[in-house]
């Protein structure tokens, strides 16, 4: 019985760490980048989350955006490759990718605290298989590990109804928006842990993929409170990228939904079931309005 309850809580750990995309993203109605960054830091510190890596989307670095991604790597955190202008592989092709990266990898270079992992835009790893070989080659060559995401997710477009509800001045009830940001995220948290117990037998140390947004500025607090309640436990980047998962590359084209989902798609589960409801801007522009986020006057 002792043996048994330790192999299911090695195999169920419930562990994940917090990467951040499209850093240092620009300022918006609600709040400037620079008040963005230092409101992260502090929610992030505050919950002594052991580490955060931000993925750098390279052409929003200029000589005041350096700064924000300094403070980051003062704090502690750390940097990695997001691309230079963030488009999609499957778009670009191969050799206009790998130049785009490269861009990126030489406007790093002067941080701090830069790991070596590149995430895709969009988690668009090239249009089929070949290409997506040729640039995990070409990645691999320039010394980059893949920064897969298991745990995908919509935030991006729920701060996007936040911002916008700010610049049609709206009144907007943060503690719903706080509420409906976390609900939303959860859900997707445990339908890819969902996933992964059933395709790898076990809870993997998972990657939580966000933006360095205003949402996540307002409210990563209260997801990671909200995790901790329910039995998760944050670790950094580095340990949930130490998973035997890292060095498994499913062998299809379909990666858009993260590492867990190619891997139930190579075993064979379709790819309609390894999105969440919730990433869908149709689903979330009906449960924003359900939610009771904007109120009328």
């Amino acid at each position: 019985m002792l043996l048994s309850a330790v192999i299911s809580s090695i195999c169920f750990a419930r562990e994940i760490s917090l990467t951040f995309d499209d850093a240092p993203t620009p300022d918006s109605v609600l709040m400037t980048g620079a008040e963005r960054t230092q409101k992260l830091i502090a929610a992030l510190k505050l919950a002594d989350v052991p580490d955060a890596l931000f993925f750098v989307k390279a052409d929003y670095i200029n000589p005041q955006t350096a700064g924000r991604l300094t403070q980051y790597t003062d704090a502690g955190f750390h940097l990695a490759s997001h691309s230079f202008t963030h488009q999609s592989a499957n778009q670009l092709g191969v050799n206009a990718y790998a130049q785009d990266a490269y861009k990126a990898h030489l406007a790093l270079k002067p941080f701090a605290n830069v790991l070596n992992y590149h995430r895709f835009p969009f988690l668009h790893y090239g249009k089929d298989l070949t290409e997506i070989n040729q640039l995990q080659n070409l990645l691999r060559e320039l010394g980059y590990k893949d920064g897969y995401v298991t745990i995908d997710n919509f935030d991006w477009y729920i701060s996007s109804l936040i911002t916008k509800a700010a610049e049609e001045k709206k009144t907007i009830n943060y503690e719903k928006a706080r509420d409906f940001y976390v609900k939303s995220l959860y859900e997707s948290i445990e339908f890819y842990d969902a996933i992964a117990k059933k395709s790898l037998k076990r809870s993997p140390r998972h990657v939580l993929l966000l933006h360095e947004n205003d949402a996540a500025a307002l409210f990563v607090g209260d997801l990671i409170q909200h995790l901790r309640s329910k039995g998760w436990k944050i670790i950094s980047p580095q340990q949930a990228y130490k998973d035997p998962i890292a060095k498994s590359f499913p062998a299809v084209a379909f990666h858009k939904q993260g590492r867990v989902a190619a891997i139930a798609n190579s075993k064979g589960v379709p790819e309609a079931e390894l999105r969440h409801p919730s990433e869908n801007e149709t689903y979330l522009n009906q449960a924003f309005i359900s939610a009771g986020i904007i109120e009328n006057k």
